[in-house]
């Protein structure tokens, strides 16, 4: 029982980490690069630079928020079932 659970708070929790990243990164592009949008990989209008860069720190940013929120996640289910 207590694996569906986990399983299940996984998924969800994995959806809502990448709304969270998401929003993030958005401001963080907005405020580093004062654009709106961050540069699609496909874009003509960039070049490798900024496309590198705003994919490394999309990478930094979902890595560091998946990371807090698995972890949050595993501490609550481990309170809740002692395992």
């Amino acid at each position: 029982m207590s694996r569906v659970v986990s399983r299940g708070t996984s998924a969800v929790s994995g959806m809502i980490g990448g709304a969270i990243a998401g929003a993030i990164f958005k401001q963080v592009w907005k405020f580093a690069s004062g654009k709106d949008d961050a540069p699609q990989a496909t874009s003509d209008e960039y070049g490798w630079r900024e496309i590198l860069v705003a994919s490394a720190i999309q990478g930094a940013i979902f890595g560091v928020v998946k990371a807090a929120i698995d972890r949050s996640a595993a501490r609550s289910i481990h309170r809740a079932t002692g395992k």
